[in-house]
């Protein structure tokens, strides 16, 4: 275990561990503004050939003799002190012809402001007589807190911030992911063989296209503000259409069965719903952008609040494509799901062991491909014939081994892979630390506390995922067994059964998260995620 006993008892670690534990008990906190007196005598060096000339002391206020007044280098002299303030401490300078103070030693006055002390003189020989300086300094005035203990408080203000901030963050993201992690509520997910291989298929394109979509959309919005008066007709406009469509699409009561006609233009109508938010959420942010960095010069000291308004801006900017991207994956998800659950009810057996086929041999390639596309990215390997060629025909192979070995109406366990692929990727993260992380983010976004909320952020939502997820496994299947009896569907189930068992734990285990974050802050700091942790390295 190497510990060494002997260490303990040593003078030098002794005094050091004093040092240490009687600096912790007077930190640099409080101030006083400080009356600064200085008082000078001559000296030579060496002494002069002709004799020093006489020096007399005004003795009216403090000050100091020299004896000798006079020697060669790293000679010997003593000085004494008279009338300065009692009980003071203070510094001796040697001042050569240069004008550099040259600190020689100190001393500590009595109680009636007097002091003697022996220093070496320097070794600055010059033929013109040179100075020792005493300089004393004394505390005038209230107190006050010191610059330390100012950016003390705003640093301890930014860690409390930026860990309920990434706590916050955290959570909004953990809540939905804790539930594909549950296996009790993901064991029961069941899909058709031709609705897995399309949902591989048709997500991939869908967020492709959503992506692609949201960047038009932000192009547009970029050309609408070459101009006031469009941008804000656009951001009135887009939100009223949008209403009118959407309660067209979604009628509250219908009479009657719709026909196919009328669920595809329904259908039209929510899309145009969700790009005409897209484009008012791209004009909304643009002009918060506009209009924090117009009225940041003209708040003066409050300047901050409209910057805190364009990074708002700037935030939803960023967010738009990832959210487009995913609104995407989701529509095609939906597409995937109906449109295998119809062949699997509407053809016969053969037949849907044909398209099974064909489908899973195209969903494998396009994950293979998907796969290989993330290694050659990772490792820069430059062999397409092994990250395309050869990872298409594996995809493939495998796909097809699948279909055949399946039914034609087997149902899968996709809920069961989700969760694996879940727990898989959250234990990835937690396995590293947020010191880690914030490394990564201070070289992405910066150092500041934004890479530190980065890195406390992604680390939470995979801690707290995966304790809902735990909780969300040890909750009572009897309400679960009633809801669906009556005819509810999962989203009902999880809504009316699941969430009233999980709300206690899910609070408890927020806050014991939060205190954790305040405390990683601290530590954060040190590699650049800003708070107390940044100033204390």
């Amino acid at each position: 275990t190497q510990v060494n006993l002997e260490e303990l008892g040593q003078e030098s670690r002794q005094q050091a561990l004093t040092r240490i534990l009687r600096a912790l008990a007077h930190p640099d906190f409080i101030a006083f503004d400080q009356e600064q007196v200085e008082v000078n005598a001559p000296v030579y060096v060496p002494c002069p050939a002709a004799g020093q000339p006489a020096y007399t002391p005004d003795t009216s206020g403090p000050y100091m003799t020299v004896t000798p007044s006079c020697g060669d280098p790293r000679a010997e002299v003593v000085v004494e002190g008279v009338g300065f303030a009692p009980d003071t401490n203070g510094v001796l300078y040697f001042i050569p012809d240069s004008g550099v103070q040259l600190q020689i030693g100190r001393f500590e006055t009595d109680g009636g402001g007097y002091f003697q002390t022996t220093v070496r003189l320097r070794d600055r020989e010059s033929d013109q007589a040179q100075q020792l300086r005493a300089t004393t300094r004394r505390n005038i005035g209230n107190a006050h807190l010191s610059q330390n203990g100012i950016d003390t408080i705003n640093k301890i203000i930014e860690t409390v911030f930026m860990a309920l901030l990434a706590t916050t963050l955290g959570t909004f993201l953990a809540i939905p992911v804790s539930f594909l992690a549950a296996r009790n509520l993901m064991a029961t997910v069941t899909s058709p063989v031709a609705s897995v291989a399309l949902t591989l298929i048709l997500v991939p394109l869908g967020v492709w296209l959503g992506g692609a979509v949201t960047g038009w959309l932000g192009q547009t919005a970029l050309t609408l503000l070459g101009d006031w008066l469009p941008a804000l007709v656009g951001l009135v406009v887009a939100p009223v259409v949008a209403t009118i469509l959407a309660r067209w699409a979604v009628p509250p009561v219908e009479k009657s069965p719709p026909g196919a006609l009328v669920r595809l233009l329904r259908s039209i109508a929510l899309l145009a719903v969700a790009l005409l938010a897209i484009l008012a959420f791209y004009l909304f942010a643009a002009l918060l952008i506009a209009a924090g960095e117009r009225i940041a010069p003209l708040l003066g000291s409050f300047a901050f609040l409209g910057d805190f308004i364009a990074n708002v801006g700037g935030i939803i900017v960023l967010v738009l494509p990832i959210a487009g991207a995913l609104i995407g994956g989701g529509v095609f998800l939906s597409i995937a799901g109906r449109l295998g659950n119809t062949l699997a009810d509407r053809l016969s057996p053969r037949t849907l062991k044909a398209i099974n086929i064909v489908l899973c041999a195209v969903a494998g390639m396009v994950l293979a491909l998907l796969i290989g596309a993330a290694v050659e990215w990772l490792y820069q390997l430059r062999q397409p014939r092994l990250t395309v060629v050869w990872m298409a025909i594996i995809g493939a192979v495998l796909g097809i081994i699948v279909a055949v070995r399946s039914r034609a109406d087997e149902p899968l366990p996709l809920g069961l892979a989700v969760y694996g692929v879940t727990r898989t990727v959250l234990n990835a993260l937690r396995s590293v630390e947020a010191l880690i992380m914030v490394i990564v983010f201070a070289v992405w976004v910066g150092i500041g506390p934004f890479a530190g909320v980065l890195a406390l952020g992604l680390h939470t939502v995979a801690a707290l995922a995966k304790l809902y997820s735990e909780q969300v496994e040890s909750i009572s299947n009897g309400p679960l067994e009633a809801v669906l009896a009556t005819g509810a569907n999962r989203l009902q189930m999880i809504v009316y059964a699941v969430i009233p068992q999980i709300v206690p734990p899910y609070i408890s285990f927020t806050m014991y998260r939060w205190d954790i974050n305040v405390r990683m802050s601290t530590i954060i700091g040190f590699a650049g995620g800003g708070g107390i942790g940044f100033l204390l390295q």
